[in-house]
Order: structure tokens, then C-alpha cells, then sequence
């Protein structure tokens, strides 16, 4: 209403102030019609949620070929004993169904697979999920490469924010280094609890806060100057690991997670760090 009574004063005033003022009032009429759409953050970028996911995709998507040589070179394979750990505190049994939410090149799995490789596996399955087809890709030839039992493993893309699976499918629920890349913890954490059956497990390994500042200072310096070095070098992908480095930053530490994961409604919550709080291991119960 405001705008239209400058306007009509426009035809009023000169060229220049016409201009200046239906200016004004497009800047004014634009502005108000734009949606209040909510921010969250791409490592330290501030966007708006709709494009989150797809440029998580696009980082997902560009480091896939080399993403398990990576993480080799960034932990200098220290990834390998925490995600041995990961599972040996998930500890499955021969009736275990289990869905791996992030799962892309299948690293949880295999383990899950290699467990319980000398037990008898009546009814224990694992189901790798991830959102991006070039993770599930690298993960699929890995496993054909390795010769694993086809009807143990399958594949499925999916948003861990909107899973396609039934209430109460799994009896338990993993996901490794890929909780801080959703664009909504508590969806996704939501979706955990929904296709767990009564008494299944959540199990979340994630980067997270070191306990001792000056040990943390010194991983600082390592993860912004040394990382994405090696991921040009290796992978030529600079700002993805980057972003990467970023995003364990901007991630809730071990306290926080905790809690979010106690207002999802799991149950006999705990957690454990390993390499003094490089990572650290979440789990919950749905009861």
C-alpha cells in the first residue's frame, strides 16, 4: 500500500526520482514475497536448507573414486581401528538385520560381514544405504571384488531423512562419519528410531571434540593446512575436504550429540571416545 502511494507520487516528481522510487518499491515487493526460508550451515558457509543436500551430494559425488584412499591418508589408517572398534562394540548376532545409513563404499558392512563370517548367519543381513549413487557404486564393485555372499548384503539409495523402509525393520542401525553431513540431525535421528524394532540398537561413530585444548589446537593446524592439501594431491579435490575438515567442526561434540539422541526417545545412551575424543562412538537403545 505504501509502495503504490509512492508511485503514484512518481508520475509526480522527475525522471531521476521516478526511478529511485520504483526501485525502491521492486527491492520492497521482492523482499516481501521471498519465503523466510531457515539457514543451516555448509561447513562454515551459512545457506539457506534447500541447498544443503544437494551440495553435500556433489562433494560426495566428486571424491567417491578416491574417498577410501582418503581416509587411509588423512587418519594414516587409524579409521580402520576405530570402525574395527565400531563394530566389535555393536558385537551382532546370527539374527542380526542390520541397515548401515551412509554406508556408501560399504567399509561398516564388510565388518559386519567379516564378524560374523564364523557364526552361523540364520537370518543376518545387512542393507548399505546412502543418498549418493557414486558411493553405492564404488561399494558395490568393492564387494563383487571381495566375493561377499550377495544374499547377505544389499544396496538401497536413500535419504537418511526419509528412509524407505517399514516401522520396525532392523534390530540394529549404524552410521559412520556421516551423521554431521544430513541437513537435519534430529530427522534423521528420527527415522533411526522409527525403523528400529523394540530393543534394536543405534550406533553412531563420528568425528568429535578432542579433550585436552592444546592436543586439539595442534589436530586444528593438522586438519585445515594438512587435509585438504592431500585431498588435491590425491583426489584433486581441494574444497571437498575442505568442507569436510569444516563440517566435524561445526558438528555437535559428544555431550550435545548425546542429548539429541536421548530426545529422539532412545534409551540406555552412551558414549566413548576413542584417540582422546578424535571420534567418538555413540549408542542408544529404542525400549
Amino acid at each position: 500500500m505504501i509502495c503504490q502511494k509512492f508511485i503514484l507520487r512518481s508520475f509526480e516528481s522527475s525522471n531521476f526520482f521516478k526511478y529511485a522510487i520504483i526501485k525502491r518499491c521492486k527491492t520492497q515487493i521482492l523482499t516481501e514475497n521471498e519465503p523466510n526460508e531457515k539457514q543451516t550451515h555448509f561447513g562454515f558457509q551459512t545457506i539457506n536448507e534447500s541447498e544443503k543436500s544437494q551440495k553435500v551430494h556433489k562433494v560426495f559425488q566428486d571424491v567417491a573414486r578416491n574417498y577410501d584412499k582418503m581416509n587411509d591418508a588423512m587418519s594414516f589408517g587409524i579409521h580402520r581401528i576405530w570402525k574395527d572398534i565400531f563394530m566389535m562394540r555393536l558385537a551382532p548376532t546370527k539374527n542380526t538385520k542390520l541397515l548401515d545409513v551412509a554406508g556408501g563404499t560399504g567399509d561398516i558392512a564388510f565388518r559386519f560381514l567379516n564378524y560374523m563370517k564364523h557364526s552361523n548367519c540364520e537370518e543376518c543381513h545387512v542393507v548399505v544405504s546412502d543418498i549418493n549413487e557414486n558411493m553405492l557404486k564404488v561399494g558395490k564393485q568393492r564387494s563383487e571384488d571381495l566375493k561377499y555372499n550377495p544374499k547377505l548384503i544389499s544396496w538401497q539409495q536413500a535419504d537418511a531423512e526419509s528412509l524407505p523402509f517399514k516401522d520396525n525393520s532392523f534390530n540394529a542401525y549404524t552410521i559412520a562419519f556421516g551423521l554431521r553431513n544430513v541437513t537435519h540431525i534430529e530427522k534423521a535421528l528420527e527415522e533411526a528410531y522409527r525403523v528400529l524394532q523394540p530393543g534394536g540398537r543405534f550406533m553412531c561413530l563420528e568425528f568429535s571434540q578432542l579433550n585436552n585444548s592444546t592436543l586439539q589446537w595442534f589436530y586444528d593446524q593438522y586438519s585445515f593446512q594438512v587435509i585438504p592439501t592431500l585431498g588435491h594431491i590425491i583426489a584433486g579435490q581441494w574444497h571437498a575436504y575442505q568442507y569436510l575438515v569444516e563440517s566435524i567442526r561445526k558438528f555437535p561434540n559428544q555431550e550435545k550429540l548425546l542429548e539429541l539422541v536421548q530426545q529422539t526417545g532412545f534409551q540406555d545412551i552412551t558414549y566413548e571416545n576413542l584417540s582422546m575424543g578424535i571420534v567418538a562412538i555413540h549408542s542408544g537403545f529404542k525400549l
